[in-house]
């Protein structure tokens, strides 16, 4: 399983397929990042490099007592796509 470590030490899961320019997808509640699935592998195979990850407390990622708030879930993103080095990316929400 493919996670990042944020620096409370909740673990994230992504997923990051393809290559080429970077879409990210970013899911509401109560989904996943299985929930662009459909997304991801139709823009993945035509040439685009698509991340998407389970927020705190959802999916596959570390269930969590505290943080589940939209100021820590866009600093775990934040954190994610640093950690990948991502720059530029198109950012899809649901």
């Amino acid at each position: 399983m493919t996670t990042v470590t944020m620096k409370d030490g909740t673990k994230i899961y992504y997923k990051d397929w393809g290559t080429g320019p970077v879409i990210t997808f970013s899911h509401g509640w109560p989904l996943s990042a299985d929930a662009w699935d459909a997304q991801m592998l139709f823009l993945g195979s035509n040439g685009y490099r698509v991340i998407a990850h389970d927020r705190r407390s959802h999916g596959r990622s570390d269930q969590t007592w505290t943080g589940n708030d939209m100021d820590t879930y866009a600093d775990d993103l934040a954190t994610l796509l640093e950690t990948l080095d991502i720059k530029g990316a198109t950012m899809v929400t649901r």
